[in-house]
């Protein structure tokens, strides 16, 4: 089950709402853990174990390091207990095949594999309950005494299976009382909508246009190859930034406060910016929990260099079982260091639109990594791309995707940008605001129905980040 389908919008979510609105405050956090299972559970019941087996563990260790306060030996062994045990369950369950057939290829054997499904949203919630352990050992919050709030707070199921990592300390004080008013809960149904228009009317449509383009590389001119990934681009972009519109939506009509996940990535200037603006629940997770403990920068240029590779290795990691996305890391860690230690007083003299577009050239590079799950893929997608393979500039396929799919491309380029933001400012402040917000309804109910028709009528609506 997800957000986006006609099942979650019809079924669960009003009858989760009605019953959540209904019942008095001391019994939400149960309602909401026991939607949040039977929504983790549509899919993969049998993995509804592991999340809690997860839970009780960082429960446990959150409550024995604070019995053991003043024995930091003792509490240090506990939060050495839960980082194991987390990271362990997502290296066999996310890791452990690659590794074997990695080992199985370099040396010859004939290792089988475990073939163990990737349960929904792993990644997610063992950082999740890691941070809590970790702020618990810190002295950054206390330890949740309650084991319906803190199961609640890890099994949330607007942002369980794909994000935004919520820290404790971030939800702590609304687990315990949270106030929902009208205001809240219609900038939330707002929120919510947006986010499945990003989906389901711009990702799941341009994302055609990129798996057809990696399909059929060999019909790819180099313009072809370009618009390809551009597609590509986009759609993980409004699938990933939708998603999180969408729980930040539905957090904030339950009375949450969930944290910015996107910050209109594609108009920054530098890597550096980008990552700033893109996925920033991670990168703040990496950099609390990693960077900074490793050193950060203050150790000197040698360290911090290598801090970085340890840090974009690992993110790279995270996002998949596959040696591409610790390629990818890398390709960013080397970015990085060259904006910072080489290429800094060099970058302040180019002009704006120069840095935006070298850029998103370099973002678009990226995402044939990311996308393309081997080597060989990848390696053709990038001579396709850059002509070396000896295609045309421009052939028939190209016309036609352009002829398809051109407007969508347009509409996501300009959704891209803080555009949306910038007419609302305005129209709060114009004197037709009473007929303008008319308009704006009557564009939001269109939009509505297109997407349900959308829905009902296709069968291709895929969530990029649930595999991670």
């Amino acid at each position: 089950m997800v957000f986006s389908s006609i099942p979650f919008l019809f079924y669960f979510l009003p009858i989760f709402l009605l019953i959540y609105f209904l019942v008095p405050t001391k019994i939400k956090n149960m309602v909401l853990l026991i939607f949040s299972l039977i929504f983790y559970g549509w899919g993969e019941p049998v993995y509804i174990s592991l999340l809690i087996i997860s839970s009780v563990v960082d429960y446990c260790n959150g409550r024995m390091m604070e019995k053991f306060c003043n024995e930091p030996k003792k509490r240090k062994i506990f939060l050495i207990g839960s980082v194991v045990i987390n990271l362990g369950l997502l290296g066999v369950f996310k890791y452990c095949d690659l590794f074997i057939s990695t080992i199985n290829g370099i040396a010859g054997s004939s290792i089988p594999l475990t073939d163990i499904a990737l349960p929904i949203g792993i990644s997610f919630f063992t950082f999740q309950t890691m941070s809590y352990s970790i702020d618990v050992y810190r002295n950054t919050v206390k330890a949740e005494h309650n084991f319906i709030d803190y199961m609640a707070y890890v099994s949330m199921f607007p942002q369980l299976v794909a994000g935004p990592i919520v820290r404790y300390e971030e939800v702590q004080k609304e687990l315990k009382c949270r106030k929902v008013t009208f205001d809240n809960a219609a900038d939330g149904c707002i929120r919510f909508f947006l986010g499945l228009f990003k989906k389901v009317l711009i990702a799941n449509q341009i994302g055609q246009l990129w798996d057809m383009s990696y399909a059929n590389m060999g019909n790819l001119s180099v313009a072809g190859a370009w618009i390809g990934v551009i597609a590509y681009a986009l759609q993980i972009y409004f699938d990933f930034s939708g998603y999180s519109d969408m729980a930040i939506g539905l957090g904030k009509i339950m009375g949450f406060t969930y944290p910015e996940n996107f910050n209109y990535p594609y108009i920054s200037s530098s890597i550096t910016e980008f990552w700033r603006r893109w996925h920033i629940s991670l990168s703040q997770w990496f950099k609390s929990y990693v960077y900074i403990p490793l050193g950060g920068n203050r150790k000197g240029i040698p360290r911090t260099i290598i801090n970085l590779f340890i840090v974009w290795s690992l993110t790279g990691f995270w996002h998949g079982a596959g040696w591409n996305f610790l390629l990818w890391g890398i390709y960013f860690a080397v970015i990085l260091i060259l904006e910072k230690f080489v290429l800094a007083k060099v970058l302040e003299k180019i002009p704006l639109i120069v840095k935006r577009i070298v850029t998103l050239v370099l973002l678009l590079i990226s995402w044939v990594m990311f996308a393309a799950t081997d080597f060989p893929s990848m390696s053709n997608y990038f001579s396709h791309m850059f002509g070396i393979s000896g295609n045309a500039i421009v052939n028939e396929a190209f016309i036609y995707n352009l002829r398809n799919y051109g407007f969508i491309i347009i509409i996501g380029g300009i959704a891209a940008t803080p555009i949306y933001p910038k007419i609302c400012k305005r129209i709060n402040g114009s004197q037709w605001k009473d007929f303008l917000y008319i308009i704006g309804m009557i564009i939001f109910l269109m939009l509505f129905a297109m997407t349900i028709s959308f829905l009902v009528n296709n069968t291709y609506n895929p969530f990029l980040y649930f595999r991670f």
